[in-house]
């Protein structure tokens, strides 16, 4: 019977745990640089997000890019911006990115 109560202690104190809305459990959430390639859709824009990897065998560093659609609840971001977004729940579709701050306006 003491086995049974320490499990559903612990159960009870990690259940506890979740309940917790803390900045350190939303840590995981990546964060990219990238360019705005496209504003033409309201609340959207798409940002190329370049990814610098080195080539397994021979070593090379390699630019890949990606685009990803990303939120912009102002329309705020145009084509040319340098901008830092972050992940985030699925906003949509293909939606999973959100607009945190624009660096550098295109000129």
């Amino acid at each position: 019977m003491a086995k049974t109560e320490e499990k559903v202690a612990e159960a009870g104190h990690e259940s506890a745990a979740h309940d917790v809305k803390d900045e350190s459990a939303r840590g995981y959430r990546k964060a990219r640089r990238g360019y705005v390639v496209s504003d033409k859709m309201d609340k959207t824009i798409v940002v190329e997000v370049e990814d610098r990897v080195k080539h397994p065998l021979y070593g090379k560093v390699i630019r890949r890019t990606s685009k990803v659609k990303a939120h912009d609840e102002t329309n705020s971001a145009g084509i040319g911006d340098l901008v830092v977004i972050n992940e985030t729940r699925p906003l949509s579709a293909t939606k999973r990115w959100r607009l945190v701050e624009i660096l550098e306006k295109a000129k």
